[in-house]
């Protein structure tokens, strides 16, 4: 059954620095495990090869060995998950393997409210603070956000999160829906100029990825990936990440462009910017004239903003190039 040891060892190749197939059975790429060469970028040490019938890594560098299934678990515990199924429906799992069967966890139903029963922006007086502020910023689709006017007695009626009701405020609902459009979460951005937390994030399914726009995007097309869900209200077929370090790639997207703010002094974000080129991601480097920090301050500013993403998304050599330009630490 190697046939499945090859679908996964491709199905995760995606996240191995130089991933190259050297001969039949036979991989090689820079090992995640110790990082590999710190002082020549191009040297790749990791093995995956074959042992009579399974696979098995090697690190020449720092010596770490695993079984492939031990491998794909320390890279991808999802991705794992789906590879011993797929042994264990072939039976290739259990006693005699170097896979044990896997653990069948049989978890109570949760049955979750598909929207909500607060009112959309879009159906609020034009006067109303709630809509001025979105409508001041530019957003178009006033429909998909709500108005809560007491923020922690709602919230405690989904889930038990504030033990104190007091000082309880009005804040925009920001929705996170899955793809059947099921509400998993959300966050509550305040109207009070002077809030200590402007937003607020909160989880109804901790299992869910933090991510707003997943049940509007089309995952046929290019996606989008911004950092705050207004921004990504600005481009076409996009989410974000709304603070979340989910990664995207076991979503089962294939193109996607990674779109930062414009913060060239900022080392956190020259930092995740480096990470995803690195990955072999695409990303977007705004050019030297754009001053803006983000997307809505752009648009605010009159840039055609899909167009300043279309015509600046670069990948690998050219994208470390343009980075190298922009960066200012």
């Amino acid at each position: 059954m190697s046939y499945i040891d090859t679908e996964y060892i491709q199905l995760v190749s995606s996240r191995l620095v130089l991933f190259t197939r050297k001969k039949a059975d036979l991989y090689n790429f820079r090992c995640p495990y110790c990082g590999d060469s710190q002082k020549r970028k191009n040297k790749a040490r990791g093995y995956l090869f074959k042992v009579k019938n399974d696979f098995v890594y090697k690190c020449h560098n720092c010596g770490v060995g695993r079984t492939f299934s031990n491998f794909l678990k320390d890279q991808d515990t999802h991705l794992h998950d789906r590879y011993v199924m797929e042994k264990f429906k072939n039976g290739r799992t259990g006693k005699g393997t170097t896979i044990p069967n896997p653990k069948f966890e049989f978890k109570e139903p949760k049955f979750v409210k598909r929207d909500t029963d607060l009112q959309k922006i879009s159906d609020l007086n034009i006067s109303h603070p709630a809509r001025v502020y979105l409508e001041q910023r530019g957003i178009k689709d006033l429909g998909y956000f709500y108005y809560c006017p007491k923020f922690k007695a709602w919230t405690n009626e989904k889930k038990k999160v504030f033990d104190n009701l007091k000082q309880d405020s009005e804040r925009i609902i920001i929705p996170f829906k899955d793809r059947e459009g099921n509400l998993f979460g959300y966050q509550g951005r305040s109207l009070a100029p002077k809030a200590k937390l402007r937003y607020i994030t909160i989880m109804l399914d901790e299992e869910q990825p933090k991510i707003f726009g997943l049940d509007k995007v089309n995952n046929n097309r290019p996606i989008h990936i911004v950092e705050g869900p207004f921004d990504s209200t600005f481009l076409e077929n996009s989410v974000a990440m709304a603070g979340s370090d989910a990664d995207v790639r076991t979503l089962g997207w294939s193109n996607y462009i990674w779109v930062f703010d414009n913060e060239p002094r900022n080392r956190e974000i020259v930092n995740r910017i480096s990470k995803v080129i690195d990955r072999g991601d695409k990303v977007v480097i705004w050019p030297s004239k754009i001053k803006e920090k983000d997307i809505n301050d752009m648009h605010l500013a009159g840039h055609d903003v899909q167009s300043l993403v279309d015509c600046n998304a670069y990948q690998g050599l050219e994208a470390t190039l343009k980075l190298n330009d922009w960066k200012k630490v």
